[in-house]
């Protein structure tokens, strides 16, 4: 089992006895590069725990266009938690952007979590809602210049590991308005 993993479950007080039960349910699972791990609208059957690599969450629309949710990386959690609460098919795509090492877990397991009130359910749960919170005055305090910056400072290593249009499609612009953003900061550096 991993060791980052395991000391996951401790962190959150797990006993030895349940320390074991979910070790006995964790399938690791290594991915090639672009592997869809969950199409939108398909019912998640698993939730992971990112190993190595990087995973990406995105909206795909009607008329081709992509908008990118989340990118996960070591030691993520990736969970789809509006398919849980709401008992409906995922909303958006869920693939690899690089080769993968996974832990799985069976879907069942976190709807027993959340009904019991787990310490890591409530983690996680907490976890998200943090993000999403940090996510939204991202997007809706700063200007496209300054989310790319911020993103930059925030995930170094993101930004070298990422395209362009994975970068603007997360920041919500264009990779035409990201380019010009570069040009700028080069520019003035």
């Amino acid at each position: 089992m991993d060791k980052v993993f395991l000391e996951q479950l401790v962190s959150h007080n797990f006993t030895s006895s349940e320390i074991d039960e979910i070790s006995a349910l964790v399938t690791p699972l290594e991915l090639p590069t672009r592997h869809i791990l969950v199409n939108q609208g398909d019912t998640p059957t698993h939730f992971y725990f990112v190993i190595e690599g990087l995973c990406h969450a995105n909206y795909l629309t009607d008329d081709g266009k992509q908008f990118s949710k989340e990118f996960y990386w070591e030691q993520d959690w990736i969970i789809g938690f509006e398919s849980l609460i709401s008992e409906k098919p995922s909303p958006f795509l869920l693939e690899t952007l690089t080769p993968a090492m996974l832990l799985c877990i069976p879907f069942e397991y976190l709807k027993q979590w959340r009904i019991q009130n787990n310490p890591l359910y409530l983690k996680l749960l907490e976890t998200q809602l943090m993000y999403k919170e940090n996510k939204e005055r991202f997007m809706l305090l700063y200007s496209p210049q300054e989310r790319y910056e911020l993103f930059c400072q925030s995930y170094p290593d993101l930004e070298t590991r990422l395209s362009d249009y994975q970068i603007a499609a997360y920041l919500g612009i264009t990779p035409i308005s990201l380019s010009r953003i570069k040009g700028r900061i080069k520019e003035n550096n």
